[in-house]
């Protein structure tokens, strides 16, 4: 008996394929709509814990008049550069602070935009050094370095960042556009649909992959000064540089990030007691957060992109950072059966006069 086939008319076919992208197209704005009000939910829901914390305080009354010690005064800033695994790094600091007594706050800009303006910088100066119900604090976003100084402010808070190589980070941040992540799948991302290769964009000259594309680290260091965003300033870079000694705690890179995690711990244990631990049991694998769909670029496309000058700024402030993170490790650990181990304290007090009767 031959196979019967049912040969569905050509007016048919069209409207059944119009039907389905009109489906198509009513469940992304769905999906979209969602995601909308799901942001709406946790902005609400961070106003209502706020609000909660700061009720809280102000029943137990005399600690909000009354001065802080030196650890509880403190705050920390991770200004984080994207694709770096700053959510990788954040997820620690989050599942650390109840246990070790600290708040954690999203710095959440509009559109992500890492320049605040001058009327919110004085805001977030003021809320960063006087908000004392939420001391100590750890505050992340992809915000570029704010000098506190510049507000007569006493006690500045303590910066710290992770950093990448530059070619990787771009690819990474590429992918991440189009695929998204293992960490929210269901996002639907900017560039969603676009199935062309890092490798194919560049050898096309598009524009998600142009080397300006990579100016990115050096602005985050450098500032909120316009020169800071002008793509390819040797003063950027610079400051970047001097801010990179001169007002960072610790900067780490995204190659390096347990021994990063390792340092921190040792220095400031207020807040990151426990997080090695943490880190190597749990957090190298519910933590990483994973770009999906990412192709390694090929030596021809990374030779292109390395004949540019930005790439060569960008690549020379990240083999400063590292020569930096590496030289503080060196003196500050020892390996030993192939594992780090953090030296004890190295110093002591003598000779201490006038001698007491």
């Amino acid at each position: 008996m031959g196979l019967l086939r049912i040969m569905m008319p050509p007016k048919l076919q069209l409207l059944a394929v119009v039907a389905f992208a009109v489906a198509m197209l009513f469940l992304e704005n769905q999906i979209q709509n969602l995601e909308e009000s799901r942001s709406k939910l946790e902005r609400a829901i961070a106003r209502h814990e706020v609000r909660e914390i700061e009720q809280r305080h102000t029943m137990d009354g005399p600690r909000q008049e009354a001065a802080l010690d030196e650890e509880e005064d403190m705050v920390i800033i991770y200004n984080r550069v994207p694709k770096t695994a700053s959510t990788s790094f954040t997820n620690i600091a989050y599942d650390l602070c109840a246990k070790n007594k600290y708040h954690v706050l999203h710095i959440n800009t509009t559109k992500n935009n890492p320049v605040m303006s001058l009327q919110d910088q004085v805001r977030f100066v003021k809320n960063i050094t006087s908000w004392k119900e939420m001391k100590p604090g750890f505050y992340h976003g992809h915000v570029s370095y704010l000098d506190f100084a510049k507000f007569g402010v006493k006690k500045k808070p303590i910066y710290i960042n992770v950093i990448r190589d530059p070619i990787e980070r771009l690819v990474s941040y590429y992918y991440f556009l189009r695929f998204g992540d293992d960490y929210r799948p269901g996002l639907r991302r900017r560039k969603q649909g676009d199935k062309k290769t890092f490798d194919e964009c560049v050898a096309e000259g598009g524009s998600d992959c142009a080397p300006e594309k990579l100016w990115l680290q050096i602005p985050f260091f450098c500032g909120h000064s316009s020169e800071c965003w002008n793509v390819g300033s040797r003063w950027a870079m610079d400051q970047a540089k001097y801010n990179l000694i001169n007002e960072y705690f610790l900067v780490g890179v995204t190659e390096e990030l347990e021994d990063f995690i390792m340092l921190l711990e040792a220095a400031l244990p207020r807040f990151f007691r426990g997080a090695t631990e943490l880190y190597r049991t749990v957090g190298k694998k519910s933590h990483l957060r994973k770009t999906t769909e990412k192709k390694l670029p090929t030596k021809q496309t990374i030779a292109k992109l390395q004949q540019s000058d930005i790439w060569k700024m960008e690549n020379e402030f990240y083999e400063f950072a590292l020569e930096q993170f590496q030289f503080i490790r060196a003196h500050a650990v020892r390996e030993k059966d192939g594992d780090l181990y953090i030296l004890a304290q190295n110093f002591f007090y003598e000779k201490i006069y006038p001698k007491s009767n």
